[in-house]
Order: C-alpha cells, then structure tokens, then sequence
C-alpha cells in the first residue's frame, strides 16, 4: 500500500506543469464587431515567430528567450460601434474557467474602462497569463499560456496583437491617485 502511494506521489509530481489554454471562443461576436483582432499562436508557430528574433541586442535575445518557452499566445479582441454590443457574461465565462491556481494579479476600474491580470500560479512559477480589459464599445482578451517571466514580459506588448497595457494600466493608477 505504502509502495502504491509513494508511486502515485512520484507520477503526480512527475507531470510536467502546464498552463491552462483558455476557450476565447465567441460565437456570433465578431459579426457584431466594426473591427476584430484573432491571434492563435499555438507552441509551434511560437518557435517560428522566435527565430525572427534576431539575438543581436539584449532586448530581442529576452524577447526571443520568453516567446520560445512559451506554449500559446491567444488573443481576441473586439471594437464595437456602440456601448451595449456586447453581453459582460462573456467576461464572467471566461473568469469561470480559471482554476484555483489563478490568481488576480491587478484589477483596473473606472467608469469608462475595467482591466483585470490573472495569473497561473504553480509553486512560485507563473504558468500563465489572462488579460481582460473590456470598455463599453471594446473588449479584449489575451490568454499567454507557458512559464512566464514577469520581468521579461513587458517586450511581448505591441507583438502577436497583445495590446500595450502597461501604460494604460499606469494612466489609470495615476489618474486614480489624483483623484
């Protein structure tokens, strides 16, 4: 009995950690959208994109270094014509499929605009990512599923159609802090 549980503990830390690839999927919602972002990188055009990373500056050899770890890179994003196109249960549907190892890293909310940071915990790696930032008229949702390097993460915004955050996320903390 002994050799079965020590067995089974074996297997079980044996797997390999792997991010949990997220279903972006919205039926009918790019018909409604004026204009529409669908990225679906899985980990073998990832090692493609990878290779047009040169290597000769610091910045693209860690760009190069985080986009060939990484498993999936998927983004949908949605513009719409006006408020309201939208039904916020799809944000809720998404947020349902996280599993107890996701964490809420940063929540943005104002009047106008809410961003809310999952991330993937697994020991003190983070696994993966989620990026929910859903205004009246647009929403956008960005799952990077594979060990992540926050400190390297930055260089991934404005590539694969992952939309610069940070500084939206920055404006709206200062904004807050003026307040």
């Amino acid at each position: 009995m002994r050799q079965s549980i020590f067995a089974a503990l074996i297997l079980i830390l044996a797997v390999p950690v792997s991010a949990q690839r997220l279903n972006l999927d919205f039926p009918g919602l790019a018909e409604r959208a004026t204009e529409t972002v669908d990225v679906t990188l899985d980990a073998q055009m990832l090692r493609l994109a990878a290779k047009f990373f040169s290597g000769r500056d610091s910045d693209e050899r860690a760009m190069r270094d985080v986009v060939h770890r990484l498993e999936g890179i998927y983004v949908r994003s949605y513009e719409f014509e006006r408020s309201g196109e939208y039904d916020m249960a799809l944000v809720e549907r998404v947020k349902r499929q996280l599993g107890p190892s996701w964490k809420r890293m940063v929540t943005v909310k104002s009047k106008r605009e809410n961003v809310e940071v999952y991330t993937d915990l697994r020991g003190e790696s983070i696994v993966g990512l989620l990026v929910i930032s859903a205004e009246p008229r647009e929403l956008t949702l960005v799952n990077i599923v594979g060990p992540i390097d926050l400190d390297k993460l930055g260089g991934l915004e404005g590539q694969f159609g992952i939309p610069r955050l940070s500084a939206k996320i920055q404006k709206k903390a200062e904004e807050k802090e003026n307040e």
